[in-house]
């Protein structure tokens, strides 16, 4: 298991190996150096659990693994696709899944004029990113000219602009998780009192969501137009039924597991077992 930062995720994981017997290798990325022209199955076996914080990080050592017959999980192109807003947004359009309605723009001018078309409220989010950081309100033309010149003062990445209508929802989104061809479990992740975003490292509560048909079937599309591996996929529920509006590539669960009785990194165990035989 490849971890830069040991979070609560990956104690889990550890400790759920030690009850299956398991021999997990864990490896500090900010340790790592590689030798572009040296073989390293020895050092990594034939599966590694890719669960860096960092994203760029975790591109690049997933890019160079990959390049030595490593299989990762979740792999580069599955990591591309979904560690970036427009790019799964762009693959579940294509797959015909329910998403909101999206608009990119490259400037404050031409992200006034797409907004002016998309109309108010809107949400602006960063492209790559989680926990909700980032991610903008614009209620009118004045708060989104004053959110998208803060932005151009930002590092270049952050003058994409990802700019998605405010569905309407009751307080809360879905959060469900995917593991290989099955969606293992979902919460409802409630915001707290007076704040919009629903993420839970922002004081949002989790509980339990069943499982129903549409629920899995939109996931189940949404895992098959990232790839293969692991999946938390976030859904809202608008006046039309269930529509997608992110799908995540390095699964947090802490809050999933009490909530839902699902034990989660077992789970996620027994699937790399399985990629093994």
């Amino acid at each position: 298991m490849l971890y830069d930062v040991i979070r609560i995720e990956e104690k889990m994981l550890a400790k759920a190996a030690d009850r299956k017997n398991i021999d997990l290798k864990m490896i500090c990325s900010k340790d790592l150096y590689f030798d572009l022209h040296k073989d390293y199955h020895q050092e990594f076996g034939d599966i590694a659990l890719q669960r860096c914080v960092s994203y760029f990080r975790s591109l690049h050592i997933t890019a160079f693994l990959e390049s030595k017959g490593v299989k990762v999980v979740n792999g580069l192109n599955e990591a591309f696709t979904a560690g970036n807003k427009l790019n799964s947004t762009l693959k579940m359009i294509h797959a015909g899944i329910p998403v909101p309605k999206t608009y990119l723009a490259f400037t404050q001018e031409s992200s006034l004029k797409a907004l002016e078309e998309l109309g108010y409220p809107a949400v602006l989010k960063p492209t790559m990113g989680s926990w909700g950081r980032l991610i903008a309100l614009m209620n009118d033309s004045e708060s989104a000219e004053s959110i998208l010149e803060d932005r151009e003062h930002m590092f270049p990445i952050y003058q994409n602009y990802y700019i998605q209508e405010k569905v309407k929802r009751p307080p809360r989104d879905i959060r469900a998780f995917v593991i290989g061809d099955k969606v293992v479990a979902a919460i409802y992740r409630i915001s707290a009192e007076g704040v919009w975003k629903t993420n839970t490292a922002r004081g949002g509560k989790a509980e339990n969501c069943p499982i129903t048909n549409e629920l899995e079937d939109l996931c189940l599309k949404a895992a098959v137009a990232m790839g293969d591996g692991l999946f938390g996929v976030d859904l809202m529920e608008s006046p039309d039924g269930l529509v997608v509006h992110e799908v995540n590539n390095t699964i947090e669960f802490r809050n999933a597991v009490p909530a839902t009785g699902i034990n989660i990194p077992s789970l996620i165990l027994d699937y790399l077992i399985d990629l093994k035989h």
